[in-house]
C-alpha cells in the first residue's frame, strides 16, 4: 500500500485548474513583486483570523524575525520561548543577538508550561515566544495574563497551528503578533518559501510592513532597518487557490486525527496526541509517544511506511546554542519518545487502519 507522509499531489488535483489560472493571472500582469494578489490574500487570511492586519513574509522564519523587529529585540535582551520545536524560533532571537530563554513543556501537550514562565521573567526580558506545537495551540490565555502583570508583548510561533482554534478563536489572533508558515507540508502551505504575521496593532502592522522592505518608508526613504521579506505574488496566488477549500481541509484533518486516535486507544504502550479542552488540532504533524520508537519505525521501514522523529534534539541541547546547562527533564524524555505519523487531509480509513496494524 502506498503511502506518503504528506499527500500534496492529491491535494493538487483538486484545485489545479485555479492555481494554473490564478498563476496565468500573475503570469499576464507581471507584477512578480508585491502584486495584487498579495493584498487580496492578506486581506483575506485576515479576515479568516478575525484580526485587523496581515502582512504577508517571504518564510515563516522571517515572520518570527520581522515580529522582533517590530518590537524592537536587540542585543542584549531576553525571549523566553520553548525549547521544544524547529531550530527557527530559537535561531532568529539569537540572530538578534539576544539570549533565548528556554522554559520547559507541558508533558502532555508538548507546548510551553505556563506556570513555569514568571520565574523565567528577568528585567532583560522583552517578550515571550510561545510555539504551537503539532497543530495545536498554546496556552495563550494563561500566558497572556501572566504577561499582563510586566506589560510585556507575546508573539505566537504559529507555523503550525494556522487553522487551529483556542478557546473559540484561531491561531495567530491570539497575541501581541501572529506569524505563520506557509511551507509546502504546512496545513495552509504555498509550493515554496512563504509565511504573514498578523496583529490588530496599526502601528506593528506599519511597522512590520516597512521592515519586510527593507525597511522603506517610500520609495528611496529607508527610515528603520529592514530585510528582503516580501511574499512572492506567485506564492500568493497558489495560497489563494488553497484557502478556498482550507476550512474543509482542516475539517478533514480533525477527522483523520480523530480516527488515529480511537485506533491508537487500543495500543497500551502508545500515547496519542492530547488535545487541551477548549482547544482544537490542525494536526500538522500527528505525533505519538512511545518507548519502543526505534522499533516501530523499523517495522514501519519495512512495511513502507514513512516516520518521521518532531524533534529530536531540544534547541537548548544544539551546538549553536550552547545552553547544555539548561534544566528542562521534560523536554529532555520526549525528544528520545515522540514519533510523527502520515498525516494529511486525504489519508483514507484503510490506510490508517494499515499503518497501525504495524505497530505491535
Amino acid at each position: 500500500m502506498k503511502i506518503n507522509f504528506v499527500d500534496l499531489a492529491a491535494q493538487q488535483s483538486l484545485i489545479r485548474g485555479k492555481i494554473d489560472s490564478n498563476i496565468k493571472k500573475v503570469l499576464d500582469h507581471g507584477q512578480y513583486i508585491m502584486g495584487p494578489e498579495v493584498s487580496e490574500l492578506e486581506e483575506k487570511l485576515a479576515n479568516f483570523v478575525g484580526v485587523k492586519h496581515c502582512i504577508g513574509v517571504s518564510s515563516g522564519t522571517d515572520a518570527l524575525l520581522v515580529a522582533m523587529l517590530a518590537l524592537g529585540i536587540k542585543p542584549g535582551d531576553e525571549v523566553i520561548t520553548t525549547p521544544f520545536t524547529f531550530f527557527a524560533t530559537g535561531e532568529m532571537i539569537s540572530l538578534l543577538g539576544a539570549s533565548p530563554v528556554f522554559v520547559d513543556i507541558d508533558a502532555k501537550t508538548y507546548n510551553i508550561n505556563p506556570s513555569l514562565i514568571e520565574e523565567a521573567i528577568t528585567p532583560k526580558t522583552k517578550a515571550i515566544m510561545p510555539v504551537s506545537l503539532y497543530g495545536q495551540c498554546a496556552d495563550m490565555d494563561s500566558i497572556n495574563q501572566i504577561v499582563s502583570k510586566y506589560n510585556l508583548p507575546v508573539i505566537e510561533d504559529g507555523a503550525q497551528s494556522f487553522g487551529a482554534t483556542h478557546n473559540g478563536k484561531q491561531s495567530c489572533g491570539l497575541t501581541t503578533i501572529g506569524c505563520t508558515s506557509f511551507f509546502p507540508s504546512k496545513p495552509l502551505g504555498g509550493y515554496g518559501d512563504s509565511g504573514a504575521c498578523f496583529t490588530n496593532s496599526d502601528e506593528l502592522a506599519k511597522i512590520m510592513c516597512e521592515i519586510r522592505i527593507h525597511g522603506q518608508k517610500r520609495r528611496y526613504h529607508h527610515s528603520r532597518i529592514g530585510i528582503n521579506g516580501r511574499i512572492d505574488t506567485i506564492q500568493a496566488a497558489i495560497l489563494l487557490a488553497k484557502l478556498d477549500i482550507f476550512p474543509e481541509e482542516v475539517c478533514l484533518r480533525q477527522e483523520v486525527g480523530d480516527r488515529y486516535t480511537m485506533l491508537l486507544n487500543e495500543i497500551p504502550e502508545i500515547m496519542p496526541p492530547y488535545i487541551e479542552p477548549g482547544n482544537t488540532s490542525v494536526y500538522a504533524q500527528y505525533t505519538i509517544q512511545s518507548g519502543k520508537r526505534t522499533e516501530i519505525q523499523d517495522e514501519f521501514k519495512q512495511a513502507g511506511i514513512p516516520t518521521a522523529v518532531h524533534y529530536p534534539i531540544s534547541l537548548a541541547r544544539q551546538p549553536a546554542m550552547q545552553l547544555d546547562s539548561n534544566d528542562l527533564p521534560v523536554t529532555d524524555v520526549i525528544t528520545t519518545r515522540v514519533m510523527s505519523l502520515p498525516m494529511h487531509p486525504y489519508l483514507t480509513e484503510e490506510q490508517q487502519n494499515f499503518i497501525v496494524s504495524r505497530i505491535s
